[in-house]
Protein backbone atom coordinates (compact mmCIF):
# COMPACT_ATOMS: atom_id res chain seq x y z
CA UNK A 1 0.00 0.00 0.00
CA UNK A 2 2.87 2.58 0.70
CA UNK A 3 3.37 2.63 -3.18
CA UNK A 4 -0.41 3.38 -3.58
CA UNK A 5 0.18 6.14 -0.94
CA UNK A 6 3.10 8.00 -2.66
CA UNK A 7 1.20 7.87 -6.01
CA UNK A 8 -1.67 9.33 -4.77
CA UNK A 9 -1.22 12.08 -2.24
CA UNK A 10 -0.22 14.44 -5.16
CA UNK A 11 -3.38 13.52 -6.78
CA UNK A 12 -5.29 14.59 -3.93
CA UNK A 13 -3.65 17.22 -2.73
CA UNK A 14 -4.04 18.47 -6.40
CA UNK A 15 -7.90 18.65 -5.74
CA UNK A 16 -7.68 20.25 -2.40
CA UNK A 17 -5.48 22.75 -3.84
CA UNK A 18 -8.07 23.09 -6.71
CA UNK A 19 -11.10 23.40 -4.15
CA UNK A 20 -8.91 25.42 -1.73
CA UNK A 21 -8.89 28.92 -3.37
CA UNK A 22 -6.29 31.32 -4.89
CA UNK A 23 -5.76 32.50 -1.05
CA UNK A 24 -4.58 29.16 0.62
CA UNK A 25 -3.61 26.97 -2.46
CA UNK A 26 0.22 27.60 -2.43
CA UNK A 27 0.38 26.64 1.83
CA UNK A 28 -1.51 23.76 1.32
CA UNK A 29 0.62 22.61 -1.77
CA UNK A 30 3.74 22.95 -0.02
CA UNK A 31 2.08 21.11 3.23
CA UNK A 32 1.44 18.50 1.33
CA UNK A 33 4.15 18.64 -1.10
CA UNK A 34 6.37 18.23 2.31
CA UNK A 35 4.21 15.60 3.85
CA UNK A 36 4.94 13.56 0.62
CA UNK A 37 8.43 13.91 1.26
CA UNK A 38 8.56 12.61 4.45
CA UNK A 39 6.32 9.63 3.11
CA UNK A 40 9.13 9.12 0.47
CA UNK A 41 11.96 8.98 3.15
CA UNK A 42 9.98 6.54 5.49
CA UNK A 43 9.76 4.07 1.61
CA UNK A 44 13.26 4.51 1.56
CA UNK A 45 14.06 3.18 5.21
CA UNK A 46 11.50 0.24 4.33
CA UNK A 47 13.25 -0.74 1.31
CA UNK A 48 16.60 -0.58 2.43
CA UNK A 49 15.50 -3.18 5.48
CA UNK A 50 12.78 -5.03 3.08
CA UNK A 51 13.85 -4.51 -0.56
CA UNK A 52 11.35 -4.87 -3.11
CA UNK A 53 8.11 -6.88 -1.96
CA UNK A 54 6.83 -4.39 0.33
CA UNK A 55 5.93 -1.99 -2.48
CA UNK A 56 5.28 -4.76 -5.24
CA UNK A 57 0.87 -4.43 -6.33
CA UNK A 58 -0.28 -6.19 -9.22
CA UNK A 59 -3.93 -6.21 -9.98
CA UNK A 60 -5.92 -7.33 -12.70
CA UNK A 61 -7.36 -4.10 -14.66
CA UNK A 62 -8.57 -4.49 -18.34
CA UNK A 63 -9.15 -8.42 -19.44
CA UNK A 64 -8.19 -7.85 -23.29
CA UNK A 65 -6.04 -6.33 -23.86
CA UNK A 66 -4.33 -7.60 -20.66
CA UNK A 67 -3.75 -4.68 -18.73
CA UNK A 68 -2.98 -4.69 -15.20
CA UNK A 69 -2.13 -2.18 -12.23
CA UNK A 70 1.81 -3.56 -11.59
CA UNK A 71 3.39 -1.07 -9.68
CA UNK A 72 6.42 -1.00 -7.77
CA UNK A 73 9.94 0.34 -6.95
CA UNK A 74 13.30 -1.16 -7.06
CA UNK A 75 16.78 1.09 -6.51
CA UNK A 76 16.15 2.92 -9.76
CA UNK A 77 12.77 3.73 -9.68
CA UNK A 78 13.04 4.77 -6.01
CA UNK A 79 16.02 7.04 -6.73
CA UNK A 80 13.49 9.08 -9.69
CA UNK A 81 10.87 8.80 -6.48
CA UNK A 82 13.04 10.45 -4.41
CA UNK A 83 14.25 13.16 -6.89
CA UNK A 84 10.62 13.60 -7.47
CA UNK A 85 9.45 14.20 -4.20
CA UNK A 86 12.59 16.22 -3.24
CA UNK A 87 12.55 18.90 -5.59
CA UNK A 88 8.62 19.36 -6.00
CA UNK A 89 8.43 21.39 -2.72
CA UNK A 90 11.45 23.57 -3.81
CA UNK A 91 9.80 24.47 -7.23
CA UNK A 92 6.38 24.85 -5.15
CA UNK A 93 7.73 27.30 -2.37
CA UNK A 94 9.86 29.65 -5.15
CA UNK A 95 6.50 30.54 -6.32
CA UNK A 96 5.59 32.43 -3.13
CA UNK A 97 5.79 36.00 -2.68
CA UNK A 98 4.88 35.66 -6.66
CA UNK A 99 1.92 37.85 -8.52
CA UNK A 100 0.86 34.48 -9.74
CA UNK A 101 -3.10 34.51 -11.56
CA UNK A 102 -5.36 31.96 -10.77
CA UNK A 103 -3.39 30.60 -8.51
CA UNK A 104 -5.13 27.62 -7.67
CA UNK A 105 -5.25 26.31 -10.74
CA UNK A 106 -1.41 26.88 -11.09
CA UNK A 107 -0.56 24.89 -8.27
CA UNK A 108 -2.92 22.32 -8.67
CA UNK A 109 -1.02 21.65 -11.80
CA UNK A 110 2.03 21.34 -10.26
CA UNK A 111 1.02 18.74 -8.02
CA UNK A 112 -0.95 16.67 -10.70
CA UNK A 113 2.39 17.04 -12.62
CA UNK A 114 4.07 15.53 -9.59
CA UNK A 115 1.67 12.78 -9.65
CA UNK A 116 2.05 11.68 -12.86
CA UNK A 117 5.77 11.68 -13.03
CA UNK A 118 5.10 9.15 -10.09
CA UNK A 119 3.29 6.84 -12.00
CA UNK A 120 6.04 6.81 -14.68
CA UNK A 121 8.50 5.95 -12.46
CA UNK A 122 6.34 3.68 -10.34
CA UNK A 123 5.10 1.63 -13.36
CA UNK A 124 5.74 -1.90 -14.69
CA UNK A 125 3.05 -2.20 -17.06
CA UNK A 126 3.89 -1.00 -20.17
CA UNK A 127 0.59 0.59 -21.19
CA UNK A 128 0.05 2.10 -17.68
CA UNK A 129 3.58 3.61 -17.82
CA UNK A 130 2.26 5.10 -21.58
CA UNK A 131 -0.60 6.32 -20.26
CA UNK A 132 1.11 8.57 -17.49
CA UNK A 133 3.58 9.33 -19.57
CA UNK A 134 1.01 11.12 -21.12
CA UNK A 135 -0.55 12.41 -18.72
CA UNK A 136 2.61 14.23 -17.39
CA UNK A 137 2.07 16.25 -20.45
CA UNK A 138 -1.17 17.91 -20.20
CA UNK A 139 -0.07 20.04 -16.75
CA UNK A 140 3.09 21.44 -18.09
CA UNK A 141 0.99 22.05 -21.38
CA UNK A 142 -1.46 24.59 -19.28
CA UNK A 143 1.15 25.53 -17.45
CA UNK A 144 3.35 26.61 -19.64
CA UNK A 145 0.08 27.95 -22.11
CA UNK A 146 -1.33 29.69 -19.71
CA UNK A 147 1.49 31.62 -17.63
CA UNK A 148 4.07 31.32 -19.68
CA UNK A 149 5.59 34.25 -22.13
CA UNK A 150 4.32 36.52 -24.83
CA UNK A 151 5.26 33.74 -27.74
CA UNK A 152 3.98 30.74 -25.64
CA UNK A 153 1.19 29.64 -27.98
CA UNK A 154 3.34 29.04 -30.61
CA UNK A 155 6.04 27.68 -28.39
CA UNK A 156 3.81 25.30 -26.50
CA UNK A 157 1.72 23.77 -29.49
CA UNK A 158 5.67 22.82 -31.06
CA UNK A 159 6.44 21.23 -27.54
CA UNK A 160 3.38 19.31 -27.56
CA UNK A 161 3.30 18.10 -31.43
CA UNK A 162 6.88 17.14 -31.11
CA UNK A 163 6.18 15.05 -27.32
CA UNK A 164 2.77 13.38 -28.61
CA UNK A 165 4.22 12.22 -32.01
CA UNK A 166 7.01 10.67 -30.50
CA UNK A 167 4.90 9.22 -27.70
CA UNK A 168 2.38 7.60 -30.28
CA UNK A 169 5.70 5.73 -31.51
CA UNK A 170 6.57 4.29 -28.65
CA UNK A 171 2.64 3.21 -28.47
CA UNK A 172 3.81 1.34 -31.51
CA UNK A 173 6.44 -0.24 -30.48
CA UNK A 174 5.03 -1.35 -27.12
CA UNK A 175 1.72 -2.77 -28.99
CA UNK A 176 4.27 -5.17 -31.26
CA UNK A 177 5.91 -6.58 -28.53
CA UNK A 178 2.49 -6.94 -26.75
CA UNK A 179 1.52 -9.24 -29.38
CA UNK A 180 4.80 -11.07 -29.36
CA UNK A 181 4.84 -11.89 -26.30
CA UNK A 182 3.13 -15.24 -25.32
CA UNK A 183 1.13 -14.42 -22.43
CA UNK A 184 -0.29 -11.20 -24.24
CA UNK A 185 0.60 -8.69 -21.58
CA UNK A 186 2.44 -5.42 -21.38
CA UNK A 187 4.34 -6.48 -17.75
CA UNK A 188 7.80 -5.16 -17.76
CA UNK A 189 9.37 -8.28 -16.25
CA UNK A 190 7.73 -10.21 -19.29
CA UNK A 191 8.86 -8.10 -22.27
CA UNK A 192 12.27 -7.30 -20.70
CA UNK A 193 12.91 -11.67 -20.61
CA UNK A 194 11.17 -12.23 -24.85
CA UNK A 195 13.40 -14.37 -27.15
CA UNK A 196 11.75 -14.62 -29.75
CA UNK A 197 11.91 -11.32 -31.12
CA UNK A 198 14.44 -11.08 -33.71
CA UNK A 199 17.57 -8.83 -34.40
CA UNK A 200 15.67 -7.42 -37.43
CA UNK A 201 12.62 -6.49 -35.83
CA UNK A 202 14.43 -4.87 -32.51
CA UNK A 203 16.42 -2.66 -35.06
CA UNK A 204 13.50 -0.78 -35.93
CA UNK A 205 11.84 -1.58 -32.40
CA UNK A 206 14.67 0.57 -30.99
CA UNK A 207 13.77 3.85 -33.03
CA UNK A 208 9.95 3.69 -32.55
CA UNK A 209 10.70 3.51 -28.80
CA UNK A 210 14.52 5.87 -29.15
CA UNK A 211 12.71 8.88 -30.29
CA UNK A 212 10.08 9.37 -27.68
CA UNK A 213 12.62 9.41 -24.96
CA UNK A 214 15.26 11.06 -27.02
CA UNK A 215 12.54 13.89 -28.12
CA UNK A 216 11.41 13.70 -23.95
CA UNK A 217 15.33 14.26 -22.51
CA UNK A 218 16.13 15.98 -25.39
CA UNK A 219 18.96 14.63 -27.58
CA UNK A 220 20.26 16.47 -30.66
CA UNK A 221 18.85 16.67 -32.99
CA UNK A 222 15.51 15.83 -31.62
CA UNK A 223 16.19 19.09 -29.09
CA UNK A 224 14.81 22.33 -31.21
CA UNK A 225 11.77 22.60 -28.85
CA UNK A 226 13.69 23.05 -25.93
CA UNK A 227 15.27 26.30 -25.33
CA UNK A 228 12.19 28.10 -26.72
CA UNK A 229 9.56 26.16 -24.12
CA UNK A 230 12.67 26.52 -21.44
CA UNK A 231 12.65 30.34 -21.95
CA UNK A 232 8.79 30.83 -23.02
CA UNK A 233 7.48 28.88 -19.75
CA UNK A 234 6.99 30.62 -16.44
CA UNK A 235 9.85 29.28 -14.11
CA UNK A 236 8.29 26.59 -11.90
CA UNK A 237 7.52 25.58 -15.40
CA UNK A 238 11.19 25.65 -16.72
CA UNK A 239 12.61 23.54 -13.24
CA UNK A 240 9.45 20.83 -13.59
CA UNK A 241 10.89 20.30 -17.32
CA UNK A 242 14.34 20.75 -16.91
CA UNK A 243 14.33 19.01 -12.76
CA UNK A 244 11.93 16.25 -13.42
CA UNK A 245 10.70 15.88 -16.36
CA UNK A 246 13.70 15.10 -18.79
CA UNK A 247 14.81 12.43 -16.38
CA UNK A 248 11.66 10.64 -17.26
CA UNK A 249 13.58 9.84 -20.42
CA UNK A 250 16.89 8.83 -19.09
CA UNK A 251 15.24 6.96 -16.36
CA UNK A 252 12.89 5.12 -19.42
CA UNK A 253 16.20 4.14 -21.58
CA UNK A 254 17.33 1.87 -18.40
CA UNK A 255 14.02 0.66 -17.73
CA UNK A 256 11.95 0.17 -21.38
CA UNK A 257 15.16 0.36 -24.06
CA UNK A 258 18.34 -1.25 -23.14
CA UNK A 259 16.28 -4.51 -21.65
CA UNK A 260 13.47 -4.96 -23.84
CA UNK A 261 15.69 -4.43 -27.24
CA UNK A 262 19.16 -5.62 -26.46
CA UNK A 263 20.08 -6.44 -29.96
CA UNK A 264 18.33 -2.80 -31.53
CA UNK A 265 20.83 -1.41 -28.78
CA UNK A 266 23.84 -2.90 -30.05
CA UNK A 267 22.60 -2.14 -33.43
CA UNK A 268 21.94 1.09 -33.41
CA UNK A 269 23.41 1.93 -29.56
CA UNK A 270 26.98 3.64 -30.78
CA UNK A 271 24.73 6.24 -32.78
CA UNK A 272 22.49 7.06 -30.11
CA UNK A 273 25.53 7.51 -27.83
CA UNK A 274 26.98 9.79 -30.38
CA UNK A 275 24.42 11.99 -31.18
CA UNK A 276 24.85 12.52 -27.63
CA UNK A 277 28.67 13.17 -27.68
CA UNK A 278 27.18 15.78 -30.43
CA UNK A 279 24.69 17.25 -28.31
CA UNK A 280 27.35 17.84 -25.02
CA UNK A 281 29.70 20.08 -27.95
CA UNK A 282 27.01 21.86 -29.74
CA UNK A 283 24.83 23.36 -26.94
CA UNK A 284 28.12 24.17 -25.12
CA UNK A 285 28.84 26.32 -27.90
CA UNK A 286 26.03 27.63 -28.54
CA UNK A 287 25.43 28.41 -24.95
CA UNK A 288 28.63 30.67 -25.00
CA UNK A 289 27.46 32.41 -27.66
CA UNK A 290 24.00 33.23 -25.88
CA UNK A 291 23.35 36.90 -24.30
CA UNK A 292 19.87 36.28 -22.67
CA UNK A 293 19.93 34.53 -19.10
CA UNK A 294 16.67 31.54 -19.44
CA UNK A 295 18.52 30.57 -22.98
CA UNK A 296 21.90 30.27 -21.74
CA UNK A 297 20.55 28.06 -19.49
CA UNK A 298 18.24 25.61 -21.10
CA UNK A 299 21.63 25.22 -23.68
CA UNK A 300 23.69 24.42 -20.36
CA UNK A 301 20.91 21.65 -19.62
CA UNK A 302 21.20 20.51 -23.04
CA UNK A 303 24.70 20.04 -22.77
CA UNK A 304 24.35 18.16 -19.36
CA UNK A 305 21.78 15.86 -20.03
CA UNK A 306 23.49 14.48 -23.55
CA UNK A 307 26.54 13.51 -21.11
CA UNK A 308 24.29 12.12 -19.32
CA UNK A 309 22.44 9.91 -21.61
CA UNK A 310 26.30 9.10 -23.19
CA UNK A 311 26.21 7.50 -19.74
CA UNK A 312 23.32 5.22 -20.34
CA UNK A 313 24.52 3.79 -24.36
CA UNK A 314 28.29 3.39 -23.18
CA UNK A 315 27.06 -0.41 -21.09
CA UNK A 316 29.42 -0.66 -19.01
CA UNK A 317 28.69 -0.56 -15.00
CA UNK A 318 30.89 2.82 -14.52
CA UNK A 319 28.83 4.88 -17.51
CA UNK A 320 25.34 4.05 -15.64
CA UNK A 321 26.38 4.73 -12.55
CA UNK A 322 27.26 7.92 -13.29
CA UNK A 323 24.31 8.92 -15.13
CA UNK A 324 22.07 7.39 -12.26
CA UNK A 325 23.88 9.57 -9.61
CA UNK A 326 24.08 12.80 -11.92
CA UNK A 327 20.68 12.25 -12.75
CA UNK A 328 19.88 13.64 -9.24
CA UNK A 329 22.70 15.95 -9.08
CA UNK A 330 21.59 18.08 -12.65
CA UNK A 331 17.77 17.94 -11.15
CA UNK A 332 19.30 20.11 -7.94
CA UNK A 333 21.34 22.18 -9.90
CA UNK A 334 19.09 23.45 -12.57
CA UNK A 335 16.58 24.07 -10.40
CA UNK A 336 18.91 26.46 -8.69
CA UNK A 337 20.17 28.00 -11.70
CA UNK A 338 16.43 28.67 -12.94
CA UNK A 339 15.84 30.00 -9.73
CA UNK A 340 18.53 32.18 -9.96
CA UNK A 341 17.83 33.45 -13.60
CA UNK A 342 13.97 33.72 -12.06
CA UNK A 343 15.33 36.17 -8.66
CA UNK A 344 17.22 38.19 -11.22
CA UNK A 345 14.74 38.89 -14.21
CA UNK A 346 12.33 39.45 -11.22
CA UNK A 347 13.97 42.31 -9.78
CA UNK A 348 15.40 43.60 -12.83
CA UNK A 349 13.04 43.28 -15.65
CA UNK A 350 15.48 41.75 -17.57
CA UNK A 351 17.06 38.71 -18.87
CA UNK A 352 19.60 40.18 -21.16
CA UNK A 353 23.20 39.69 -19.35
CA UNK A 354 24.35 42.73 -20.82
CA UNK A 355 22.20 44.97 -19.23
CA UNK A 356 23.34 43.35 -15.51
CA UNK A 357 26.36 43.80 -13.53
CA UNK A 358 27.41 44.35 -9.78
CA UNK A 359 24.65 42.33 -8.36
CA UNK A 360 27.61 41.24 -5.69
CA UNK A 361 27.27 44.95 -4.51
CA UNK A 362 23.96 45.01 -3.33
CA UNK A 363 23.57 41.57 -2.62
CA UNK A 364 26.02 39.44 -0.86
CA UNK A 365 23.74 36.64 0.39
CA UNK A 366 22.20 35.97 -3.07
CA UNK A 367 25.92 36.07 -4.34
CA UNK A 368 26.91 33.08 -2.16
CA UNK A 369 24.42 30.78 -3.08
CA UNK A 370 24.39 31.60 -6.57
CA UNK A 371 27.97 31.08 -6.63
CA UNK A 372 27.58 27.54 -4.95
CA UNK A 373 24.89 26.57 -7.63
CA UNK A 374 27.33 27.83 -10.58
CA UNK A 375 30.37 26.23 -8.96
CA UNK A 376 28.01 22.99 -8.62
CA UNK A 377 26.99 22.80 -12.17
CA UNK A 378 30.58 23.18 -12.99
CA UNK A 379 31.22 20.00 -11.24
CA UNK A 380 34.08 21.37 -8.88
CA UNK A 381 35.12 18.47 -6.47
CA UNK A 382 33.27 17.72 -3.41
CA UNK A 383 30.24 19.11 -4.89
CA UNK A 384 27.28 16.96 -6.35
CA UNK A 385 27.70 17.04 -10.09
CA UNK A 386 31.29 15.52 -9.72
CA UNK A 387 31.54 12.30 -8.94
CA UNK A 388 28.64 11.67 -11.57
CA UNK A 389 31.07 13.44 -14.49
CA UNK A 390 33.79 11.71 -13.05
CA UNK A 391 31.50 8.01 -13.33
CA UNK A 392 30.29 9.57 -17.15
CA UNK A 393 33.72 10.19 -18.20
CA UNK A 394 35.33 7.21 -16.85
CA UNK A 395 32.66 5.02 -18.58
CA UNK A 396 32.73 6.66 -21.92
CA UNK A 397 36.74 6.25 -21.38
CA UNK A 398 36.20 2.73 -20.89
CA UNK A 399 34.06 2.41 -24.35
CA UNK A 400 36.43 4.73 -26.36
CA UNK A 401 39.22 7.19 -25.80
CA UNK A 402 38.00 9.45 -28.68
CA UNK A 403 34.64 10.04 -27.63
CA UNK A 404 35.29 10.95 -24.19
CA UNK A 405 37.92 13.22 -25.58
CA UNK A 406 35.11 14.93 -27.10
CA UNK A 407 32.55 14.20 -23.85
CA UNK A 408 35.38 16.26 -21.78
CA UNK A 409 35.09 19.44 -23.62
CA UNK A 410 31.84 19.25 -21.16
CA UNK A 411 33.87 20.55 -18.28
CA UNK A 412 36.07 23.03 -20.25
CA UNK A 413 32.92 24.50 -22.25
CA UNK A 414 31.10 24.50 -18.98
CA UNK A 415 32.92 26.18 -17.07
CA UNK A 416 33.60 28.61 -19.62
CA UNK A 417 29.84 30.01 -20.12
CA UNK A 418 28.79 29.68 -16.34
CA UNK A 419 31.96 31.22 -14.93
CA UNK A 420 31.37 34.10 -17.97
CA UNK A 421 27.94 34.10 -16.93
CA UNK A 422 28.53 34.78 -13.11
CA UNK A 423 31.25 37.55 -14.02
CA UNK A 424 28.99 39.56 -16.11
CA UNK A 425 25.85 39.47 -13.73
CA UNK A 426 27.31 39.49 -10.59
CA UNK A 427 30.77 41.01 -11.02
CA UNK A 428 31.82 44.71 -12.08
CA UNK A 429 29.54 48.14 -11.36
CA UNK A 430 26.00 47.95 -10.79
CA UNK A 431 23.80 48.96 -13.72
CA UNK A 432 20.33 51.14 -13.83
CA UNK A 433 18.39 47.58 -13.55
CA UNK A 434 20.60 46.50 -10.85
CA UNK A 435 21.39 49.39 -8.73
CA UNK A 436 18.05 48.38 -6.68
CA UNK A 437 19.22 45.07 -6.24
CA UNK A 438 17.51 43.61 -2.87
CA UNK A 439 19.07 40.69 -1.37
CA UNK A 440 17.23 37.26 -0.87
CA UNK A 441 13.88 36.46 0.91
CA UNK A 442 13.30 34.42 3.84
CA UNK A 443 11.27 32.03 1.04
CA UNK A 444 14.24 32.48 -1.71
CA UNK A 445 16.73 32.18 1.40
CA UNK A 446 15.42 29.09 2.27
CA UNK A 447 15.02 27.21 -1.44
CA UNK A 448 18.62 28.60 -2.46
CA UNK A 449 20.06 27.46 0.89
CA UNK A 450 18.25 23.72 0.82
CA UNK A 451 19.95 23.30 -2.28
CA UNK A 452 22.88 24.52 -1.58
CA UNK A 453 23.37 21.70 1.45
CA UNK A 454 21.96 19.60 -1.37
CA UNK A 455 25.09 19.65 -3.36
CA UNK A 456 27.79 19.57 -0.83
CA UNK A 457 25.71 16.40 0.79
CA UNK A 458 25.24 14.54 -2.09
CA UNK A 459 28.80 15.88 -3.13
CA UNK A 460 30.70 14.76 -0.65
CA UNK A 461 29.06 11.38 0.46
CA UNK A 462 27.38 10.17 -2.80
CA UNK A 463 27.65 6.15 -1.63
CA UNK A 464 23.71 5.82 -0.69
CA UNK A 465 22.66 6.95 -4.09
CA UNK A 466 25.32 4.35 -5.70
CA UNK A 467 24.59 1.69 -3.31
CA UNK A 468 20.80 2.22 -3.63
CA UNK A 469 20.87 2.31 -7.52
CA UNK A 470 23.64 -0.26 -8.20
CA UNK A 471 22.07 -4.14 -8.11
CA UNK A 472 19.12 -2.72 -10.45
CA UNK A 473 21.32 -1.42 -12.86
CA UNK A 474 23.48 -4.60 -12.63
CA UNK A 475 20.03 -6.37 -13.74
CA UNK A 476 19.47 -3.89 -16.69
CA UNK A 477 23.27 -4.41 -18.35
CA UNK A 478 22.93 -8.09 -17.96
CA UNK A 479 19.78 -8.07 -19.62
CA UNK A 480 21.00 -5.33 -22.46
CA UNK A 481 24.14 -6.95 -22.74
CA UNK A 482 22.45 -10.72 -24.24
CA UNK A 483 22.50 -10.20 -27.86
Amino acid sequence: MMTIYILLLPLLASLIALAAGNKFASRLALFFSAAELLLTVYAYIIFTKEGYAPFAIQHAWISSPSISINMGVDGLSLLMVILTNLISPLIILSAFNRNIENASRYFALILFMQFAMLGVFISFDGLLYYIFWELALIPIYFIALNWGGKNRVAVTLKFFIYTLAGSLLMLVGFIYLYWKNPNHTFNWHELSALTNVCSCDQSWLFWLIFIAFAIKIPIVPFHTWQADTYSESPTQGTMLLSGIMLKMGIYSLFRWLLPIVPAGVAQWGPLALTLCIIGVVYASVIAIMQGDLKRLLAYSSLSHVGLIAAGVFVLNSSGMQGAAVQMLAHAINVVGLFYCADIIINRTGTSNLYLLGGIRNVAPRFNTLFMIVVLGSVALPLTNAFIGEFLLLFGVYTYNTWLAVFAGLTIILGAVYMLRMFQITMLGNTSEHTAQFNDLSINESIVLGTIAILIFVTGIYPKPIIELVQPTLEVILNKALIK
